[in-house]
């Protein structure tokens, strides 16, 4: 969420941020309101100052002895339009607020120019793409075909959009997990936790996935529960109207969990496969970090999650996006990108977003930077760190071999035991 104060006093600023972005907002409405709201309170303190005027002269009445029922009549009068303007003016400011909650992030000043992802800018390569002297198969082809992979008995289960893995598969899978999580606690410093799965309104609306994206959210029909579309709703959540001491800074904390979301819109070859599914395992990044810090601490968070896409030894490629492809809370992102032959391209494995403070404010998240100082809001930065499908996907089709066999990557053998994956 942005600050009220900045939205109120330069107006301008939004504009030329939405402008990038590409967004509509409604920002003359929070103008209006903003003005009306003045308005009132204005209004209010003349009464407040009336009433504390007719107040002393019925002391005084009272005090000489004299009549003072009209002035009292008149100070009840006022007293009851004043609580009538409270009111109002409360409105007003839920009203407000409402709005504060659908207005995206500010790019930052680095971000490049650009109406959609044609325009994002590609920042670095590792590895070249495969190359194969039979057809290559698509990853869902070969985890069928292996035996590790059912569609057919998930959508008996569930519906479309699951998938079973099984023997190898689920073992690959806990693998990739493992994998993640050890390199990130081990050597890049994150603090692994386990959340819970399910979430409420008030840290759905902290992380910023409500309410903008509630058609995407599988919502609980008892109880005020989501399930998470993403472990950095909890992770973030966790110090939810918190301050933090200087000293704690940063913090960083590594979690894996399921994911679930409703992926309304999405069609064609995403919608095959295990690329775009309402169920899936991820590990997710986050930073709690100063704010003169957080883009030092942005870069070294993509640095961490492409250290995996190195050790698998997968292709790779990472995007800086523009500012018309960015995610709603970001004010930076950077795409890290797999290479998947069955698409012929380069597919997203993370997204990596410096907040800044906008999910600090949505969640009232702060620091205090010094014994006796004015508590801040923090910045927040999180990242897949993978999305564990999406890198079974690639591990698949990048190492297949015509005889219909998987490579499997070598930091991953002693996960797995072996070094084949065969039907």
């Amino acid at each position: 969420m942005l600050d009220i104060k900045l939205v109120r006093n330069n107006p301008e600023k939004i504009w030329e941020g939405m402008q990038k972005r590409g967004a509509e907002i409604p920002l003359d409405e929070f103008l209006k309101l903003e003005e009306a709201r003045r308005q009132k309170l204005g209004l209010v303190e003349q009464l407040k100052n009336r009433r504390n005027i007719v107040s002393k002269e019925v002391g005084g009445r009272k005090a000489r002895g004299e009549e003072a029922t009209e002035l009292i009549k008149e100070m009840q009068e006022e007293g009851r339009r004043i609580q009538e303007l409270d009111q109002e003016i409360r409105l007003i400011e839920a009203k407000m607020q409402d709005i504060l909650l659908v207005i995206p992030n500010i790019p930052h000043q680095s971000v490049p120019l650009g109406k959609d992802e044609t325009e994002n800018q590609v920042v670095k390569h590792r590895g070249e793409p495969p190359e194969f002297d039979f057809e290559p198969r698509s990853h869902e082809v070969i985890g069928e075909a292996l035996g590790i992979m059912d569609f057919e008995r998930a959508a008996k289960i569930s519906g479309a959009r699951f998938v079973i893995m099984k023997g190898w598969g689920a073992k690959l899978e806990r693998a990739l997990i493992n994998l993640m999580l050890d390199l990130h606690t081990t050597k890049h410093g994150y603090t692994e936790v386990f959340p819970p799965f399910l979430s409420n309104r008030a840290s759905m609306i902290g992380a910023g996935q409500l309410p903008k994206f509630e058609e995407d959210m599988f919502k609980c029909t008892n109880g005020d529960y989501y399930l998470i579309p993403t472990a950095e709703v909890p992770l973030t959540n966790m110090h939810r109207e918190e301050i933090l001491s200087n000293e704690a800074l940063p913090l960083y904390y590594a979690a894996y969990t399921a994911c679930f979301r409703g992926e309304a819109g999405s069609a064609g070859r995403d919608t095959r496969g295990i690329i775009r599914q309402h169920q899936f395992n991820k590990v997710e990044l986050v930073k709690f970090t100063k704010p003169e810090d957080s883009y030092t601490e942005h870069e070294k968070l993509v640095t961490d999650a492409a250290a995996i896409l190195e050790a698998l030894e997968l292709p790779y490629r990472i995007s800086l996006l523009c500012s018309g492809d960015q995610g709603f809370a970001a004010a930076k992102c950077y795409d890290l990108e797999v290479w998947l032959p069955s698409f012929q391209t380069y597919r997203e494995i993370s997204s990596c977003s410096n907040f800044e403070d906008f999910q600090a404010r949505r969640a009232n998240i702060k620091y205090r930077p010094s014994v006796g100082a004015k508590p801040e809001f923090v910045h927040t930065i999180n990242g897949s760190g993978l999305a564990v499908g999406r890198a079974v996907a690639a591990i698949l089709e990048n190492n297949q071999k015509e005889d219909g066999s998987v490579v499997v990557p070598r930091v991953l053998r002693p996960y797995l035991g072996v070094e084949r994956l065969e039907g």
